[in-house]
């Protein structure tokens, strides 16, 4: 229930914030765990920090005004890969800010950034986990990503550079490729056993 609050309350409260400039708005959100965020360890699960991050996502889209073009035009927003790191705990009735920028682009693909950092005590500023995730904005009828240039026409923002590259967005652009080259292997091979019958259990 407190996953449906959360998305209700950022959805109307993105309504009255400031609107940020794209693509290099910076969106921050401030969060509390809450009882059902815990895991068995009584600390907030590793799944909900990922969760918790969709929100992000979604008020910056909102405060960008890129909402309305989207749904004209059939776009939806598409993450295909993503990693993070979790570096301290985050307890119980704990606040947290979280922080979401995009910092890289090129070609039909975004890299966001997400930051999520203590608010209080000796540790205020300190990240808690930080996510790198990346996607694009995806047309349903033409199956296909759309390229950076007419994202930016169409929604209206500057074309400007993006931000340098760095080792931990590298890091996760070589992943994906790894990872999609050893689907499309597998994926091969299945059809290949499955049309010779080369895994089917043979009889006496």
């Amino acid at each position: 229930m407190n996953l449906w609050f959360r998305f209700f309350a950022t959805l109307i409260a993105a309504q009255w914030r400031t609107s940020l400039s794209a693509p290099l708005g910076r969106s921050k959100l401030r969060f509390r765990v809450w009882p059902l965020d815990l895991d068995i360890n009584l600390h907030m699960n590793n799944g909900r920090y990922l969760t918790i991050m969709d929100l992000g996502r979604m008020d910056m889209i909102m405060r960008m005004g890129l909402v309305r073009p989207m749904l004209q035009r059939g776009w939806m927003p598409v993450l295909t890969s993503s990693t993070i790191r979790y570096r301290r705990e985050l307890k119980l009735f704990e606040p947290f800010d979280m922080e979401t920028a995009i910092v890289y682009w090129q070609g039909s693909i975004f890299v966001m950034e997400h930051k999520i950092r203590f608010t209080r005590g000796a540790r205020a500023g300190a990240v808690a986990a930080t996510a790198l995730v990346k996607g694009g904005f995806y047309n349903r009828k033409e199956r296909s990503f759309i390229s950076i240039e007419k994202m930016s026409d169409v929604f209206g923002f500057e074309q400007i550079d993006s931000p340098p590259i760095t080792p931990a967005i590298t890091a996760l652009l070589a992943a994906e490729e790894a990872i999609r080259a050893q689907d499309n292997a597998d994926t091969v091979k299945t059809a290949a056993n499955t049309t010779t019958g080369s895994d089917q259990p043979r009889g006496n």
